[in-house]
């Protein structure tokens, strides 16, 4: 059911997204980039925080936290609140990598809640009968992408190793606000506008929920969503088994196997098998910093350890944010590391990845010796041979994921620290609704193309394989090996690209949390140049194109979120791309 809010309400909306859609301390007199748009203030807490991508959610991590919680006991809940308030980027119906930092053990894990693809999986799944690809939209939409969930599993791990509060009572938020209803914001809104939403409109709950009467759901709007409370009060009371097993399960398969556009292949026995995997996280020396991140399937921790890798071997300190060579050197290195990323990155237990060679100083010094002062890499820049890399390679893949994730830091009065990067892949995933929420397409983070110029690739997709993704969920510690930065994004393959400028701007230019984030985006994935449209990034455009390299200006829609300590305090950074907070005590 959908009602409109008060004038009242409208009225606080105004002043507190002002002309950016970006509710943070309800501050109406924020100061402006280049672009016109608020930015966010660094926030301050002595306690704990949290950083995410809509005040709902915040607030409903923020309340587990005051009432004892652990970092993971507030994660559950944010992410709960997310998949209601920001149904486009992330939720049960998908999946989720998450780095957990236990202070008291001083160990620091990752666990795998990436989808897996299906039993039934053949090679040739994304190509058509005459052996040329599917077209990217054709895939997505419909059953054919959907993967098996991992992200409540995940959640039931975090909460079994980590957890204080009760499980059921980290549900309470997002079932409350599932029944009286949470206000549409302007990021949801304008995605619901558009010839792209004709997808949505495919599928008969899917479309019945965002297009209400038939018209698209409208920033201020109060909407309910009963279905999603009925999956939650299931799961908080019977635990993952309510989402794996049972009505819930079988609602799944069904809506994915009889699906009138693209049918899939998700099976009941899919679901009753799914497991997470607790991995070691992929950390390695950056200066004085430790940088930890997830490793394969993501190829997220090992590309943005390759950047910073290469990057150590000069000195950006010195250089600074304003010196145009800083960014050549950056574009340079991630042109370097996505070569390598392209190459050999995949699910590390289908196909071997060489991740010690990958991260070793003497490899990336060797790689930092192609880039030159006076003229760029021309791209593909070929990838290297690293120490453990299989003598026959596979074929390179190019694929690029979608943006449709989000991005959750968190630190509790104990000094847990945790990273979490959760997604359906594209927005609104495969466009498919059960039980109130979207199901994902992850499959199609997977390569297209089984083989390439003769070999198998890396990231091709089978049975129970996990695709490879590019999410960074980053933890880093100082030289006496405490906690410094809590950061990740969304953002697709640009992920890597968001992350590693964010690090560099904290950890070589002393930048705080927050005007890191603000700082105009450069990525480089092996292709052209993208530039943020708006930021201060623009003016090395003519320098960059000087030097041989292809640019092109684009927005940048990251949702970079964040958190570092320093002398003892909490500071908190939150992306005005998108509609995000940092908040604590």
């Amino acid at each position: 059911m959908t009602t409109r809010a008060t004038p009242k309400f409208l009225l606080f909306l105004v002043l507190s997204f002002s002309l950016d859609p970006m509710l943070g301390h309800a501050q109406s007199q924020q100061p402006e980039d280049s672009t016109g748009r608020g930015q966010h203030q660094l926030s301050h807490a002595r306690q704990y925080m949290v950083a995410a991508a809509h005040p709902d959610a915040v607030q409903a991590g923020l309340t587990m936290l005051r009432k004892g919680g652990s970092a993971a006991d507030a994660a559950i809940a944010v992410q709960l609140v997310l998949n209601l308030v920001e149904p486009q980027s992330s939720g049960i119906g998908g999946g989720a990598f998450a780095l957990f930092h236990d202070a008291q053990r001083s160990e620091t894990v990752t666990y795998d809640g990436r989808e897996t693809a299906p039993n039934e999986i053949k090679p040739k799944h994304f190509l058509k009968n005459d052996g040329t690809p599917m077209a990217f939209r054709d895939a997505i939409v419909g059953g054919h992408s959907v993967g098996t969930p991992g992200t409540v599993a995940l959640l039931a791990e975090l909460h079994r190793q980590h957890g204080n509060l009760p499980w059921a009572e980290l549900f309470e938020p997002a079932i409350n606000l599932s029944k009286t209803g949470f206000i549409v914001g302007p990021r949801l809104a304008a995605m619901l506008q558009g010839p792209r939403t004709k997808h949505l409109k495919i599928f008969d709950e899917t479309r019945t929920y965002f297009f209400p009467g038939g018209k698209p759901l409208e920033a201020g709007e109060k909407k309910t969503n009963p279905a999603f409370a009925a999956s939650l009060e299931a799961i908080a009371a019977n635990g993952p088994s309510a989402f794996y097993r049972g009505k819930l399960a079988q609602a799944m398969v069904t809506s994915v196997r009889n699906a009138f556009t693209n049918p899939g292949l998700l099976s009941l026995s899919d679901l009753n098998s799914y497991e997470v995997i607790r991995r070691t996280p992929v950390c390695h020396a950056y200066r004085t910093f430790r940088v930890c991140g997830m490793g394969p399937p993501s190829s997220g921790g090992l590309t943005v350890g390759q950047i910073l890798g290469i990057l150590e071997t000069f000195d950006l300190p010195e250089l600074g944010p304003e010196n145009p060579r800083s960014w050549h050197l950056l574009n340079e290195a991630s042109k370097l590391a996505f070569a390598d990323r392209n190459q050999y990155m995949a699910d590390a237990d289908f196909v071997p990845v060489p991740i010690k060679g990958l991260l070793d100083r003497d490899y990336l010094a060797k790689r930092a010796g192609f880039i030159r002062e006076k003229t760029s890499i021309i791209p593909p820049m070929k990838p290297g041979n690293p120490a453990g890399a299989a003598k026959k390679l596979h074929g390179t893949d190019t694929h690029n994921g979608r943006p449709g994730t989000s991005h959750i830091s968190i630190i509790d009065v104990e000094g847990n620290a945790l990273s979490m990067t959760t997604t359906i892949e594209g927005a609104f995933g495969s466009q498919i609704m059960v039980g109130g929420f979207l199901l994902n397409n992850e499959l199609t983070d997977f390569s297209f193309f089984p083989e390439k110029d003769g070999a198998p690739v890396a990231n091709r997709i089978a049975p129970g394989k996990r695709p490879r993704s590019s999410m960074s969920p980053t933890i880093v510690f100082d030289k006496n090996n405490e906690l410094r930065l809590v950061v990740g994004s969304p953002g697709g393959s640009r992920i890597i690209g968001y992350v590693a400028k964010t690090l560099v701007a904290v950890l070589d230019w002393d930048m705080d949390i927050q005007s890191a984030i603000n700082l105009g985006h450069l990525v480089n994935r092996n292709q052209f140049t993208d530039l943020e449209s708006g930021t201060s990034a623009v003016a090395f455009q003519a320098t960059l194109e000087a030097l041989g390299n292809r640019v092109k200006i684009r927005d940048m829609n990251s949702g970079l979120h964040g958190i570092e300590v320093l002398d003892g305090q909490l500071r908190g950074g939150a992306d005005q791309r998108r509609e995000g907070v940092a908040q604590g005590d």
